[in-house]
């Protein structure tokens, strides 16, 4: 899952994600101070060794 959290002078939106492609395009149109993060779960099967 992938979080854009968007600030603005008084508050803050957070908008979720599946892939990196389409949060990658909404961050690239959204304006202000942004930060894209990616979630990553404990217990997700991909990152288990």
């Amino acid at each position: 899952m992938w979080v854009i959290t968007v600030y603005s002078k008084n508050n803050f939106n957070m908008f979720e994600y599946d892939t990196k492609k389409e949060a990658k395009e909404a961050f690239d149109k959204m304006k202000g101070f942004k930060i894209l993060t990616e979630v990553i779960y404990f217990n997700d099967v991909r990152f288990v060794e």
